[in-house]
């Protein structure tokens, strides 16, 4: 009877390894449970979300990892009180634009001849009306390129992401595949992906 009940812990521990397909709940209740690794999957989930709401308000780098920060803070202190678990993207919408809203506010407050006339001018440019929805897409957008099986999200990243942009012999030649298949892989990856979209109502 001892031997079940020490094997059965080790044996749940070997199967549970958190990724970012993983669904909001599921990824909270790791978290709850006290899954280190979920924590970091979550974070590692929504990282890009967090940033891009700073960077829309025109807070830079080092602002923006403040207000990052911020945000990974607020989560772990009310993640337990979070009540829907499936509002867990559009709540950390809010927060980090709360937070951002915060910083722009006083920032505009120093002195101006602080200011550059580029950070006067970024400043005084509030992100647009639809910022949610256009996060949302977005983070929408990096879920479903993570859906995909390996071999396509590199794909994906390195014919729309990459910077500079690469050449199909270059992708090609980084994948270790023939050139002349590049363009029926792409297809047959954004097929999928549009599909995944499609499901999820995009």
């Amino acid at each position: 009877m001892r031997r079940n009940e020490t094997s059965q812990p080790g044996r749940a521990r070997r199967f549970l390894s958190p990724d970012i397909t993983w669904s909001d709940a599921r990824l909270i209740r790791a978290c709850l449970s006290g899954n280190e690794h979920a924590w970091t999957t979550l974070i590692a989930k929504y990282k890009n979300l967090i940033y891009s709401i700073p960077m829309k308000y025109g807070a830079g780098p080092e602002d923006a990892a403040d207000i990052f920060q911020a945000v990974c803070l607020e989560l772990f202190s009310e993640l337990a009180r979070l009540r829907k678990p499936d509002s867990l993207r559009s709540w950390l919408i809010t927060v980090a634009a709360h937070q951002s809203f915060h910083w722009k506010r006083k920032v505009r407050h120093r002195a101006e001849d602080e200011l550059t006339d580029l950070e006067a001018e970024k400043l005084g440019v509030d992100p647009a009306p639809n910022l949610i929805e256009q996060v949302e897409r977005e983070q929408m957008l990096r879920e479903a390129v993570a859906a995909l099986p390996a071999r396509c999200q590199e794909l994906v990243r390195l014919l729309f992401y990459h910077q500079p942009q690469l050449s199909y012999q270059e992708v090609a030649a980084r994948l270790g595949l023939a050139t002349g298949s590049i363009g029926f892989i792409r297809g047959r990856c954004l097929r999928r992906l549009q599909g995944t979209l499609e499901k999820w109502g995009f």
